[in-house]
This record gives structure tokens, C-alpha cells and sequence, in this order.
């Protein structure tokens, strides 16, 4: 093991990311490291929660306060929600392209206070979990480690489904209508991103490339049983999956009285991206409670749009549970695709149906029902009939039922968290004796 270092983890501003590399940057810890967290202001809390030190790095305009930034999020995602129930090529020029604008500025906000925190800092290795490049990060000067927590092909080979495109990875066609459209749309906001890299001093990257891998480490948190079949095989010397990335959950959740205890249990979570379409999740409500099972439903912050009335007998809603501890004992789980709930779901061999809203939970669905570890359902264009349908193919189908026992196996073998952390203090240890 190498000496005790700092080691620098800089996630994407959102809960996914963020729980992710504090997974690791606890075993870190365990190894004698010390891990600190660069964060936009308002994530600093659930790093600081673990025990962690922060630095803030202001990833929007520093003058908003944490409620007019968490609003604007909000705004932002109901706003689309509408264009939530399109396929990715019909989202290209409304969401996708308005995220890319969105992503770009804050890679410029975060560009004026990373150089200053990092001299602070004072980092001997750091770990960047996002979809986009700060030339600060590259600039540094001590090595850089990329974290990959979404769908797996968002590092990109011809061979396979462009990221963003949900194609199932057979339809070739499809791949190269996806491209064209998504070349096409994307130009501005990545002209833009390249004037951008070019007054940092780096040089534009390829065509609607936003980040690049790190020369020294890559960590994919995506389980390795589903990867696909890539034209460049990927370099093991920089490139480990690590089977998913768990962190930590001291608490357990009891699941309360509802319906008949002997009934399967269904835990459904669309977190902060589908918890405000509430007619979606009342529409929901009612189909549950025509159904021979107990269900756990996430409603997020809205839980004060619904009333006793719309609440079946054997479902129990929340604005939040812990997550781990409610998958661990449910048999199906509904969710929109997102990573961290797709792995833990893998991880903990739980079938799923996936009701992909946007990003990388439209690859993410693919990806499971091509598979045969779920079904990919679309989030609101489906009869009672073909929703009970997908919840009994969960529950009683034995490929679908061996396949995600096997990936549960391979991912429970190993420990994604420690595996990271061994692999960061070997890319320390390498550094030292350069």
C-alpha cells in the first residue's frame, strides 16, 4: 500500500454520482487514504453526513441561493416531462440537447474555482465521476482517474449502441440514424464546449465527445455479465468494472403491515427525475391496488399530493426509503433506469421492470430486457393487462429468475468499493516509483 494520501473525488452534483464515490472513498479511508470531496454547495451535506471534508466548487451561478438552484432543477425536468414519454431520437431536440447546453455551463462555472481548490487541496490523486471534461482536473498535474457511473457505453465503440440511443444492440440500423440526428443537434452546444477547451488550453475534441478516458485509470461501475460486444476491447490495464459500487447503509427498513405479508413484495422508486409526475404515480397507485401484491411506492417530495383515498390497502408510499435495504427484500422492483438502482437491483438479484424516462435509463432498460435480467416497459404507454403481465414474468420466468441469481452471484463475489480503492492506491503506489 502506498503512503497516506489525499485523494480528491469530484462527482457529478447529484445523488447517483455523489453515493457512488462515497462508497469508495470509504474504503479509501480504510486503506489509511484521506479522501476529501469537491462539490457544488448544495451536495456538500451528503458528503459532510459520511464524514467527509468538502470543498465547494460552484458548478452555477455562485449569487443563486440552494433553493433557487434546486428549483430550476426542478423546473427544468417538469418542464420536459412531457417529452419523457418520447424514444431517445424523438428526445434529441428537447432534452438531450438542453442537457448537453446545461452540462457545458457548468463545466465553465466549476473551471473558475477548480484551480484555486486543488492548489488548496492539495490532491496526490484525483477521481472525476461526470460526463464532461474540466481542463483543471486534466491540468493538474498528479494523476486523474475517471469514474463511469452510468450505462457503459457512454465510453464509445462502433460495435456498439450509441449512448443516450436505448437501440438494442442488434439494430445496427438504428445505431446510425441515432448518430446522424445526434451529430446534427448536438453541433452548437459542442462547438461551444470546444470554444471552451480551446481558452483552457486543450485541444477540441472529436464530434460530439464531451470527456475523454483518463490515460491512467477507468473505472466502470456497470456490472461486467452485461457488457456488450465491443469492436476495441477495452485495455484491462485502464479499464476495470468493478460490478457495481455499493456503499455503506447502516440503516434497515421494516417493511410495515400492508396487504397479506405472505403476498410478493414490489418496490417502485423513479427518484427526483420521475417523482413529480404525480398523475403517472397516481395512475399507478390505483393499477397496485388491483393487484396480489404488497408494494413499496417512492413518491419524493411531492407526498403531500396525495391523500388516504388514493392510497391502496396494500400499498405503503414514502418520500423516501433506504434504497438498499428495500430492494434487498423485494422480488420485483419498478424503477426508471437509473445506475444506481439498476446495479443494486443486479447486485442484489432482483428481476426488474424498467420504465426509462431519459439519459442513460433508456440504455439501461435495453440493455436488462435484451438480457433477460427484466423487462423494459414504456413509462406511461401500457394497458393494466401488459403491466400485470410484466409483474408475473418477474416473478415466475426462470431464465429471467437465473440469469439475475448469476449476476448477483458474480457482483456479490467481489466488492466493487474495495476493488476501487485497491485499484486507486495501485495508481498512487505507480506514481510514487515513476
Amino acid at each position: 500500500m502506498s503512503d497516506d494520501k489525499t485523494i480528491a473525488f469530484f462527482p457529478e452534483a447529484a445523488y447517483g454520482p455523489a453515493l457512488n464515490s462515497v462508497g469508495i472513498a470509504q474504503e479509501c479511508r480504510e486503506l489509511g487514504h484521506e479522501p476529501v470531496f469537491l462539490t457544488d454547495p448544495p451536495m456538500a451535506e451528503v458528503f459532510e453526513d459520511h464524514g467527509f471534508e468538502t470543498y465547494e466548487v460552484n458548478m452555477a451561478d455562485p449569487s443563486l441561493t440552494a433553493e433557487e438552484k434546486s428549483k430550476y432543477w426542478d423546473d427544468f425536468i417538469n418542464k420536459h416531462i412531457p417529452n419523457f414519454d418520447k424514444e431517445p431520437y424523438d428526445q434529441l431536440d428537447n432534452y438531450i440537447t438542453e442537457c448537453w447546453d446545461a452540462i457545458v455551463e457548468t463545466a465553465k462555472w466549476a473551471q473558475q474555482d477548480l484551480p484555486d481548490v486543488l492548489d488548496e487541496v492539495d490532491p496526490d490523486l484525483i477521481c472525476v465521476d461526470n460526463v464532461v471534461l474540466f481542463p483543471a482536473i486534466k491540468q493538474y498535474g498528479v494523476p486523474w482517474v475517471r469514474i463511469v457511473s452510468c450505462a457503459e457505453n457512454e465510453i464509445p465503440d462502433p460495435n456498439i449502441p450509441p449512448y443516450l440511443s436505448g437501440c438494442r444492440a442488434d439494430d445496427v440500423e438504428s445505431h446510425h440514424e441515432f448518430e446522424r440526428r445526434y451529430d446534427e443537434l448536438i453541433a452548437p452546444v459542442h462547438d461551444d464546449f470546444n470554444d471552451f477547451l480551446r481558452e483552457h488550453g486543450e485541444e477540441p475534441y472529436p464530434h460530439g465527445l464531451f470527456f475523454e478516458t483518463s490515460p491512467y485509470l477507468n473505472l466502470l461501475k456497470y456490472p461486467e455479465r452485461l457488457r456488450w460486444d465491443r469492436w476495441n476491447e477495452l485495455d484491462p490495464d485502464r479499464f476495470q468494472y468493478l460490478n457495481g459500487c455499493l456503499r455503506d447503509e447502516d440503516e434497515t427498513y421494516e417493511v410495515p403491515p400492508i396487504g397479506d405479508e405472505d403476498d410478493p413484495l414490489v418496490y417502485l422508486s423513479y427518484g427526483s427525475l420521475g417523482s413529480g409526475d404525480t398523475d403517472l404515480l397516481k395512475r399507478l397507485l390505483e393499477f397496485f391496488g388491483s393487484q396480489p401484491y404488497r408494494f413499496l411506492v417512492n413518491v419524493g417530495e411531492y407526498i403531500d399530493e396525495y391523500d388516504d383515498t388514493q392510497i391502496p390497502d396494500n400499498v405503503k408510499i414514502d418520500s423516501w426509503f433506504p434504497q438498499q435495504s428495500a430492494i434487498s427484500q423485494a422480488d420485483v422492483v419498478i424503477h426508471h433506469g437509473g445506475n444506481n438502482t439498476f446495479n443494486e437491483c443486479l447486485y442484489y438479484g432482483k428481476p426488474a421492470i424498467i420504465m426509462p424516462y431519459v439519459w442513460d435509463g433508456q440504455d439501461n432498460a435495453t440493455r436488462l430486457d435484451e438480457t433477460n435480467h427484466g423487462i423494459k416497459l414504456h413509462r406511461s404507454d401500457w394497458t393494466p393487462e401488459e403491466f400485470a403481465e410484466a409483474l408475473e414474468t418477474c416473478l415466475t420466468d426462470e431464465e429471467i429468475q437465473a440469469n439475475v441469481a448469476q449476476t448477483s452471484a458474480d457482483m456479490q463475489a467481489q466488492s466493487g468499493t474495495e476493488k476501487a480503492a485497491r485499484l486507486l492506491d495501485d495508481v498512487l503506489e505507480d506514481h510514487d516509483n515513476v
